[in-house]
């Protein structure tokens, strides 16, 4: 089975995001001004990279974690404005979209042995 172009594209920009995410939250290290915040932001961007990754090769956990990732995002947003509440809700019902309607859904629930 062929992936489908909205995974695709969607998987890499998981993938896209937490790279630059990674790197541009990495120079924080050096500042000293709360490292643990500084690496649990660096974990969660790792986490969008595997995810993306993942999800790229069929695994069904990888757009679980996506999900969650977004989700993640919505929640957290709400200490923030009400403007990136409403961007992380779209990504979110994106994610939903992409991933778990006929298209996505078939390409994540292809045979366990093809994905390897």
């Amino acid at each position: 089975m062929q992936r489908p172009l909205s995974v695709t594209i969607l998987s890499w920009a998981f993938i896209a995001a937490g790279a630059v995410g990674l790197v541009y939250h990495v120079t924080e290290l050096r500042s000293g001004d709360r490292p643990a915040d500084v690496v649990l932001v660096l974990v969660l961007r790792m986490l969008a990279i595997l995810g993306g990754g993942v999800a790229l090769r069929g695994a069904n956990w990888g757009r679980w974690l996506l999900l969650g990732w977004m989700a993640f995002h919505v929640v957290i947003s709400f200490w923030h404005s009400a403007s990136e509440v409403a961007a992380h809700a779209v990504l979110l019902i994106a994610v939903i979209l992409v991933f778990f309607r006929a298209p996505g859904s078939a390409w994540f629930r292809r045979d366990a042995v093809t994905v390897a």
